[in-house]
């Protein structure tokens, strides 16, 4: 019987599956929030109010959104796989046991090459961590936000009438 079968069996995880344990102290906070997307999964291991760490699988032939943050910057430590990052005007490919930091405000995309899942673990860091600070510039999965319509500035002296549908 393995560890995690043996301390169920003796009430550690009271009737819980383990993705659902959690602790909470003033000092951090430990939920195991797991989402789904369309290039795979992320688990948030650990958070606080200055930093999170999330567990990240992204699907062979997958790749995350064109992206970046205002809020905070990001260090991706490859533990499966192949990475294929882009930063900026900068594209590389990461093995298992390397590592890149995002600075806050780059341009970014992670995107798995290979034919095994690409797991990653992402160290989020800055003065805010939410989900909805991602800029989102290109994503296979039409998840861009619409561009605003870019009307002409009428010239000097004239009107501009908009109708109303």
């Amino acid at each position: 019987m393995g560890h995690e079968q043996r301390y169920a069996a003796h009430g550690g995880f009271r009737g819980r599956r383990r993705d659902e344990c959690f602790f909470n102290n003033e000092s951090r906070r430990h939920i195991m929030e797991r989402g789904e997307r369309p290039w795979g999964t992320y688990t948030v291991l650990e958070e606080n109010k200055n930093y999170k760490i999330k567990r990240i699988e992204v699907h062979p032939g997958q790749r995350l959104s064109l992206q970046m943050h205002h809020h905070r910057s990001e260090h991706w430590i490859v533990v499966s796989g192949t990475a294929k990052v882009t930063c900026g005007d900068r594209e590389a490919i990461y093995n298992i046991n390397e590592s890149t930091f995002i600075p806050m405000g780059t341009t970014h995309r992670l995107e798995n090459p290979g034919v095994i899942p690409l797991i990653i673990i992402e160290v989020q860091s800055g003065e805010y961590l939410g989900e909805d600070d991602i800029v989102r510039i290109d994503d296979d999965y039409q998840r861009c936000s619409p561009k605003p319509l870019a009307l002409p500035l009428p010239e000097e002296g004239s009107t501009l009438a908009i109708a109303a549908e």
